[in-house]
């Protein structure tokens, strides 16, 4: 969802700058511009002092401009800690018995686990993503499965084999996974 905010975001601000920008090129060049336009010319300023101070003394303008600039400045605060946020988690700590712990690269048990989930039997691929903690990491998984699979028992597998070996191998006292089950298109078997 964040590329698809950041891509629109991007978008309409590149949209709105080429507009603003060709038209204030249009009119420095003595092109033609519609007559509604307010810049008609290279001695054109953008915003003239009647513009500029046409609202100041209005009982409404200040609070108004101050709840706007708030607003964009909110909005840009949480675009910037929506970039630096990480959707996956890089490391898992994995309690050694010394007292230091140890780190388990998060791709690595990504991969472990989708490879392991990939072996059981009616599943054609598998996807894995952990999220959370160092300290307590969740799985999201999805898996594509066979169309002759059962997935009662596939998810049952999963539970029991991938994610137990998972978590015993890493130590972790839990380790909650949400699971989404989709089946491989294939075609229709033809009686004859």
């Amino acid at each position: 969802m964040l590329k698809t905010v950041n891509r629109v975001l991007l978008t309409l601000a590149g949209l709105v700058l080429l507009a603003i920008g060709g038209a204030v090129l249009a009119a420095g060049l003595h092109l033609a511009v519609p007559s509604w336009w307010p810049w008609s010319g290279p001695h054109d300023v953008l915003l003239s002092t009647e513009r500029r101070t046409k609202w100041r003394g209005d009982s409404w303008w200040w609070p108004a401009v101050i709840a706007a600039f708030a607003a964009i400045v909110l909005l840009a605060l949480w675009w910037l800690l929506a970039q630096l946020r990480r959707s996956r988690l890089s490391e898992v700590l994995v309690d050694s018995g010394d007292g230091d712990g140890a780190r388990l690269r998060g791709r690595a048990l990504e991969n472990v686990l989708a490879a392991e989930a990939e072996s059981l039997h009616g599943v054609d691929s598998a996807m894995v993503r952990l999220t959370g903690r160092r300290t307590s990491p969740a799985a999201r998984i999805g898996m594509s499965l066979a169309p002759h699979s059962e997935p009662v028992s596939a998810l049952s597998d999963l539970t029991t084999g991938a994610l137990a070996h998972a978590r015993e191998s890493a130590g972790l006292a839990g380790l909650p996974a949400e699971v989404q089950l989709r089946t491989v298109k294939h075609r229709a078997r033809r009686v004859t």
